[in-house]
């Protein structure tokens, strides 16, 4: 196999579950970086078995600064951005050699096609969404906490390979992403002195929310996970704004 100079990145946090399938798509790039948030379960013997390097560093709720300290340790001129419930497909790991062969400098989004183990959802909040993964690693910097956002002088270009995101394995992981999702946003929000209204944001904006994905998005498409998807968006919504709410009213004491 011919190794290709990128550098792929992952973050982790107890993900022993995929990291084996993950690291086995990626075995085409000649370094891999796992940035591990302190797991407790096998994940960084896993990654060091399958011949990735790891490096411990607490995330401390900032996706952003996580994102850019992987960055700043890459050895390539070309980095790559990998989730562990991800896996990249042989097609994309010939566009990327194509690209990186190249050598022009753009900013690479790609497609993901959302997956469960046992069951099809790919409307309403799964339909594929197109992310930024494959880049020049100069200048290249993330911000953000909850939805970081990449910055970098390059042109962006779309590419049609995909990534397949396996995503939730069960509802007690959704559950605990939402929280935390929530609360993060919440914070950011007052951070930013961002306004909220109890009638406009916790009653009236969830319900556009849950309309916006089920009929517009074609959630309704996707049977009844579909309508329980658009409910939990629904219910993210108008929980981060209510966590917002009384964060201003009692610092989010009851």
């Amino acid at each position: 196999m011919i190794m290709v100079n990128v550098t792929v990145l992952i973050l982790a946090k107890n993900e022993e579950h995929n990291m084996k399938e993950c690291l086995e798509t990626v075995d085409f790039a000649d370094e891999i970086i796992v940035i591990d948030d302190f797991s407790t379960d096998k994940t960084k013997e896993i990654s060091e078995a399958m011949g990735a390097k790891v490096i411990q560093r607490s995330m401390n709720g900032d996706w952003g600064a996580q994102q850019t300290f992987a960055i700043q340790q890459a050895k390539n001129e070309w980095i790559f951005f990998l989730d562990a419930d991800e896996r990249v497909t042989p097609s994309l790991v010939k566009a990327i050699e194509r690209i990186v062969a190249e050598n022009k400098k753009y900013a690479f989004w790609i497609k993901r096609h959302n997956q469960f183990r046992h069951y099809k959802a790919t409307h309403g909040i799964f339909r594929p969404d197109a992310v930024c993964r494959l880049m020049p690693q100069k200048d290249t910097i993330v911000v953000g906490l909850v939805h970081p956002a990449f910055k970098y002088p390059y042109e962006d270009k779309y590419i049609e390979e995909y990534i397949l995101h396996h995503t939730y394995d069960n509802w007690d992981q959704y559950g605990y992403k939402v929280n935390r999702y929530t609360t993060l946003a919440a914070e950011k929000y007052r951070k930013d002195g961002k306004s909220v209204s109890f009638v406009k944001d916790i009653v009236l904006r969830p319900i556009w929310a849950f309309l916006k994905i089920y009929i517009l998005n074609l959630g309704f498409l996707d049977g009844k996970l579909g309508f329980i998807f658009s409910m939990n968006h629904y219910m993210y919504t108008m929980m981060k704004y209510t966590k917002l709410y009384y964060l201003y009213k009692s610092d989010g004491k009851l």
